[in-house]
């Protein structure tokens, strides 16, 4: 029997496996293995890279499918006019998609002791459910269950009747309510509107607090590609003599809107409180599309693929501000002041509906 398998979708996923498997006693170090879906990411060379720092026992990746890919599931997700009868096909459509997903997931879960699932709203979680496989969930980002409780939102209108049958393994819901998650990981149970039995608080902070230099150079190593061009915007963020902003972005809305909320938070953040203008930095989400180096070449740019938290370990980086949509920005100490604008300034942009999820529960 082997000991971890950590299934990842984000590069912020696997930072935190990192952060998991570097808090534990050496001896017990170096024995885990990690999935990396691509159905949301290529991960940019990042298997390649994880092979050469010789941290984990294996790497894979698993060419995880969604249920669109499946042209027979289709027919299960009709709309049967009542909810007797859409309950009878999602529970057709649960045992139909694990026994699709099966033919693509590249390892056997049922070798490994403690299987972890960051995001187990994906194919990964109805599969292992379907298989009758126990695995501890983890939150998919640092306190997103405060932005958007899924589990709630695409369940809305008798959850409770739905959580029952998720229990029972007859459905699969996300975040802990279905029947072989032993459990779920979050930073901080207190920032949840609902709270859940399974819930377990993992504060990350800690978890990143101990890295040794030796620790932070691995961590370096496995995401960082080009590590002297960060020095570089590093460098020319101290040499300015302006005031400096970075802006982290979200993969928000289509392309046109993301470039219309870019805009504005270059008008609003472009001066400073005497009207000089700042250097505005760009930090990319992994999954946000929009051509920021052509359409913003005033901005320098940060790589897309490092996880924002790893900014931390370099040397000399210190922004006025740092400013998000939604990302959380805790696990940042590189600035004075952090701004998180929310859904008051989403709200210009999108119906509130598609942004305000609390209010749909």
């Amino acid at each position: 029997m082997k000991d971890r398998i950590y299934v990842c979708h984000t590069f912020y996923h696997v930072y935190i496996t990192f952060l998991k498997e570097l808090a534990l006693p050496k001896e017990q170090q170096g024995g885990a293995t990690v999935v990396l879906s691509l159905m949301s990411n290529n991960f940019a060379g990042l298997k390649d890279r994880l092979e050469k720092t010789g941290y984990f026992e294996g790497v894979y990746e698993y060419d995880e499918k969604r249920p669109e890919f499946f042209p027979e599931l289709m027919e299960y997700k009709k709309d049967r006019g009542n909810i007797a009868a859409n309950m009878l096909q999602r529970i057709k459509f649960t045992k139909k998609f694990a026994q699709c997903q099966a033919q693509f997931v590249p390892v056997d879960f049922k070798e490994y002791k403690d299987i972890y699932v960051f995001c187990d709203s994906d194919p990964v979680g109805v599969y292992l459910n379907q298989n009758k496989i126990y695995y501890h969930a983890l939150e998919d980002g640092l306190d997103c269950l405060k932005t958007l409780d899924s589990a709630r939102v695409t369940n809305r209108g008798h959850f409770g009747m739905k959580a029952w049958f998720a229990k029972h393994n007859l459905i699969h819901i996300e975040n802990g309510y279905s029947q072989y998650c032993i459990d779920m990981e979050v930073n901080d149970r207190s920032v949840l509107k609902y709270d859940y039995h399974k819930y377990k608080e993992v504060p990350r902070r800690p978890l990143y607090e101990r890295l040794t230099a030796e620790d932070k150079e691995l961590l370096l190593r496995a995401f960082v590609e080009n590590k002297t061009e960060i020095e570089e915007r590093i460098a020319e963020a101290n040499a300015s003599g302006r005031e400096t902003v970075l802006i982290l972005t979200d993969p928000l809305c289509d392309l046109d809107t993301r470039r219309r909320i870019m805009d504005d938070q270059l008008e609003m953040f472009g001066k400073d409180a005497k009207g000089q203008e700042t250097l505005v930095f760009i930090k990319p989400h992994p999954r946000d599309l929009l051509d920021y180096k052509n359409l913003f070449p005033q901005c320098p740019q940060f790589a897309s693929t490092v996880p924002m938290e790893l900014l931390n370990f370099f040397a000399g980086i210190q922004f006025n501000r740092v400013v998000s949509v939604y990302t959380e920005l805790a696990a940042i100490d590189f600035a004075e002041e952090k701004i998180r604008l929310g859904h008051d300034f989403m709200d210009k942009y999108e119906p509130k509906t598609k942004h305000r999820y609390d209010d749909m529960i």
